[in-house]
C-alpha cells in the first residue's frame, strides 16, 4: 500500500501492489472514504449542510432559518418592497421630505421652526442682487454712499415672493434702486418711492418681489 496521495489522506493502491493485495487495499481505501464522508450521512428533508468547525470535512446538518417575514410593503412616503430576494425600501421624495433632496413644501404647518439667515457681506459701493440672495441678509459696509440694484426678471428670474433682507452696517447710506428703471418697478413709502434708502446706520429693509418686474421695499427707510 502506498502513502496517502489525496487531500483527504485516503491510501491509494499503486502499480506495484500485488493483485492479491488489491482486495485489502480497496477495503482500507473504502473505510477511509467512509470515515471522511461520515458527516454527509443523515439529515432530513429541507436541512442543509453547514461547516461545524474549521476542520476539513467537518459538517453538520442544520435547518435553515428563513425568518418569519414573508413580505415587505412600502407604505405611504416609501417606495420599493417585495416578497422575495433582496428587498429595498426608499424614501418616495414625491411625498416625503428628506434632508438632501431639493423640495418645495406646500400647505404644510411648521410648528416653532427655526430659520437661520445666511449672510452675504458686501463692502463695495455698488452691488446687484443675485438669485442666491433670496432669503439671505445682505450686509452693506462702506463709509461712502452705496447703491444696491434689483435686476430685471430677464436678468435674474427671482420667484414671486422672494425676500431679500438688507442692513446698512457702514456709515455710507444705502439706496435701493432698479437696475433698469422703467422695466423694474420699486414701490415704497420712502421720500422717493422708487429709490428708498436705509434711514441711517444699522437700519434694515426688505425687498419683496410681488410680480414679474415689481417689487415692494419695506422697513426702516427714508
Amino acid at each position: 500500500m502506498s502513502n496517502p496521495t489525496t487531500p483527504f489522506s485516503w491510501q491509494m493502491p499503486t502499480a506495484t501492489d500485488l493483485v492479491t493485495d488489491l482486495p485489502a487495499d480497496f477495503e482500507v481505501f473504502g473505510q477511509a472514504v467512509a470515515t471522511s464522508m461520515a458527516d454527509l450521512l443523515g439529515g432530513t428533508t429541507g436541512q442543509i449542510l453547514a461547516k461545524n468547525s474549521n476542520t476539513d470535512m467537518d459538517f453538520v446538518w442544520t435547518s435553515p432559518n428563513p425568518g418569519d417575514i414573508t413580505e415587505v410593503t412600502a407604505g405611504t412616503g416609501l417606495s420599493g418592497g417585495g416578497t422575495s430576494g433582496a428587498v429595498t425600501l426608499s424614501i418616495n421624495t414625491a411625498i416625503t421630505a428628506d434632508l438632501t433632496t431639493a423640495q418645495t413644501l406646500t400647505n404644510k404647518t411648521l410648528t416653532a421652526p427655526v430659520i437661520n439667515l445666511a449672510l452675504n457681506a458686501q463692502t463695495g459701493t455698488t452691488y446687484t442682487f443675485v438669485l442666491a440672495d433670496n432669503g439671505k441678509l445682505v450686509t452693506a459696509s462702506n463709509g461712502s454712499a452705496q447703491t444696491y440694484s434689483i435686476p430685471t426678471n430677464a436678468t435674474a428670474a427671482f420667484p414671486i415672493g422672494t425676500q431679500i433682507n438688507l442692513i446698512q452696517i457702514g456709515a455710507g447710506q444705502v439706496t435701493v434702486s432698479a437696475a433698469t428703471p422703467g422695466t423694474t418697478t420699486i414701490s415704497s413709502n420712502a421720500a422717493s418711492s422708487a429709490a428708498p434708502k436705509c434711514r441711517n446706520q444699522f437700519a434694515a429693509l426688505t425687498c419683496i418681489k410681488v410680480a414679474t418686474d415689481a417689487w415692494y421695499v419695506i422697513g426702516d427707510i427714508a
